[in-house]
């Protein structure tokens, strides 16, 4: 499989074209458990075929049962200089519902150790889990607070088809998850985080001043991005391709010198709704004048048009050339984008 992923690398060097890499994510599973060496081999890589900005921001996921000292020593001598780690709660029951492998002790020590070695880190937590409430989610944040991370993502849980956690609720052993909850403590997150000087500048993401996600904000700003691995995505302004899952396949087909990858042009309005869902997720909200150079006049009309009553139920607002949801909106945020969504505008 690595073999497999450098290989690939190597064929799509020149997809880029002119752009200069600004970031470099390992995630998508679990990249924390690629040796030191093998992870040496893809910077080494990325370093040889593409041209690098000055200093990129170099990120790997990891969890926390993968952080021992020495791996993380061992990573703070390469290029590696952002962590993101899947915390997700501080409680070991709520650690035991969502079927995580680590416990609230292996959370802490995580942060022990890549406090001490990592300025840039990042940290997910989970908020809306069934048997929460106030003081428990209060508990979270003040305790990712007190490592003083610069960065904090946050999610509602969401429950997949076919995992234990779905078991669990359909049998009645676990209350089904609480929308009220949910939007509660969401309110609770903002309000705690903004007190501590963190910038809730995307809908599940907050930073302080200077440690804004390079890679996430590219997905959000529409810039091209280049996914490497089963799975991976790709985007390059127009077009959005998606590597084979299969390994087997992926493999077979990378040993041959062909791209195992889909393809899909997306159409003017695919583009519109996008630059809508991404746009209005962000601090920085949808340019109405980039939209009019985008797409036209037209679209712009509409959008606006769209946005007359969210305006007046007081979950969005225009502040000089920008669509902007108000605090009320952020929750219903994804619902509040698809309402401006256009579906065949000629």
């Amino acid at each position: 499989m690595l073999e497999a992923m450098l290989l690939e690398l190597k064929l799509r060097r020149n997809e880029m074209g002119d752009h200069k890499v600004r970031s470099v994510y390992f995630g998508g599973g679990t990249p924390s458990l690629l040796s030191i060496d093998d992870l040496q081999l893809f910077l080494n890589a990325v370093d040889e075929y593409f041209d690098l900005v000055p200093s990129p921001e170099i990120t790997i996921e990891a969890n926390p049962d993968d952080l021992t000292r020495t791996y993380l020593k061992d990573l703070s001598k390469t290029a590696v200089n952002r962590l993101s780690i899947g915390i997700q709660s501080f409680h070991d029951n709520e650690l035991k519902m969502m079927n995580r492998a680590h416990d609230a002790v292996m959370a802490r020590a995580a942060l022990d150790q890549a406090t001490d070695l990592f300025e840039n880190l990042s940290i997910d937590l989970i908020y809306g889990i069934p048997g929460s409430n106030r003081e428990l989610w209060l508990q979270n944040i003040d305790t990712a607070l007190s490592y003083e991370v610069p960065h904090i993502s946050s999610y509602a849980l969401t429950v997949e088809p076919k995992t234990a956690l779905a078991a669990f609720i359909k049998k009645g052993l676990i209350p089904e998850v609480d929308e009220d909850l949910a939007e509660e403590q969401f309110f609770m997150l903002i309000d705690r985080l903004e007190s501590s000087g963190f910038v809730h500048y995307e809908l599940s993401n907050f930073g302080k001043k200077g440690y804004f996600s390079v890679n996430n904000s590219a997905y959000w700003q529409g810039k091209p991005y280049l996914g490497i691995g089963p799975s991976s995505h790709s985007y390059d302004g127009r077009c959005r391709s998606w590597n084979v899952r299969n390994n087997s396949i992926y493999i077979r087909s990378i040993h041959k010198g062909e791209l195992p990858v889909e393809r899909e042009e997306l159409s003017k309005t695919d583009r519109y709704n996008e630059m809508v869902m991404t746009g209005l997720r962000t601090m920085w909200g949808i340019s109405l004048q980039l939209v009019e150079i985008e797409f036209g006049n037209a679209y712009k009309n509409y959008l606006l048009k769209q946005a007359e009553e969210k305006i007046q139920q007081q979950l969005l607002y225009i502040d000089g050339d920008y669509l902007h949801v108000t605090k009320k909106g952020k929750f219903l945020c994804d619902g509040i984008a698809s309402s401006l969504f256009k579906l065949n505008l000629k």
